[in-house]
């Protein structure tokens, strides 16, 4: 069955969202790069990655569906930013904003009866409990360190595969 118009308009605004968290991510991974903070860099550098490999998971799910991928503008992401508590609750804000673009997708494949589509953004649903679970924790950690312990914490963050 082919895909309606909606719910590829409703995947492809997805897939930007995804490749816009991706630069947010890389741009929030150099700032901690020219910090010196080299876990939370390579973090947010994995998380980088991950955000990109989404869009490409997405669109090759469109392309298998007969939908007709469309890769808009990718808007500015910011280049500043503040402390490393300031970053990771912009992180853990940006996680839970997802988590609502991709229900919103389900709502759009719910409401044209597309059970695959439905079914395909579920996982990435489940995904963003993990997302914002992780994110919430760092945010924690940060607190709880107090900036004393802090390279502890970036260490940490270092040890993540990609």
């Amino acid at each position: 069955m082919r895909i309606s118009e909606n719910v590829c308009r409703a995947i492809n605004d997805q897939i930007n969202a995804e490749m816009w968290s991706s630069n947010l991510y890389l741009s929030m991974s150099m700032h901690f790069k020219n910090e010196g903070y080299n876990g939370f860099a390579k973090w947010l550098f994995a998380q980088s990655r991950e955000e990109l490999e989404h869009a490409y998971e997405m669109a090759d799910y469109l392309n298998k569906r007969g939908g007709k991928v469309e890769i808009g503008a990718i808007a500015e992401v910011p280049v500043k930013f503040g402390t490393p508590l300031d970053v990771f609750e912009q992180v853990y804000e940006h996680e839970c904003h997802v988590t609502q673009l991709i229900e919103g997708v389900v709502r759009v494949a719910s409401e044209a009866r597309d059970m695959a589509s439905q079914d395909f953004f579920w996982k990435f649903i489940r995904e963003q409990v993990e997302e914002e679970d992780t994110a919430a924790g760092i945010v924690n950690d940060i607190r709880l360190a107090g900036g004393v312990h802090l390279t502890l914490i970036d260490q940490a963050l270092g040890t993540r595969q990609a």
